[in-house]
């Protein structure tokens, strides 16, 4: 299944890097990179546990009924400790503003974010929109109001 997503770069982009790309054929997210204005196209250090946001230069028409998720690259977050504050983020179908990824320095080392890297994956989902109802008791379950840790061990 496919989908078109609209793209356009931001005024202060650099339009020679690449659009989110699947690296795969099979890959469920399509890589995006840092894409610092001009002026910062050296990059910037994150700190260990420091947190920015990185531009990517990018702004999107997401379809209505689709989300677009940013999540973090995996190969960042187990080499460098570098993950996403707000993981998985939401780009909603009626956002149009340029997308930026909250990336924070789990590690130990300061961590070189440069212009043009491969900084997270972005992942389109479909969306459901519920109706929330108010009821004076909910249907039971096994499970009933066991919260964290309460279906097994936790290891």
């Amino acid at each position: 299944m496919s989908c078109t997503v609209n793209v356009m770069w931001d005024d202060s982009a650099d339009k020679e890097l690449p659009l989110p790309t699947y690296q795969t054929a099979g890959a469920a997210g399509a890589d995006v990179c840092a894409n610092f204005p001009k002026a910062d196209r050296g990059g910037m250090v994150l700190e260990p546990g420091q947190r920015a946001l990185i531009p990517t230069g990018l702004r999107l028409a997401v379809p209505a009924g689709s989300e677009v998720q940013i999540r973090p690259r995996s190969g960042l977050a187990l080499r460098h400790g570098i993950s996403m504050v707000n993981a998985p983020g939401t780009i909603d179908s009626d956002y149009r503003g340029t997308v930026g990824v909250i990336l924070v320095n789990l590690g130990q080392e300061a961590f070189h974010i440069g212009h043009g890297e491969r900084i997270a994956q972005m992942v389109v989902a479909p969306v459901i929109q519920a109706d929330f109802q108010l009821v004076n008791a909910l249907d039971k379950t096994a499970r009933g109001a066991g919260g964290f840790g309460s279906t097994g061990v936790d290891t």
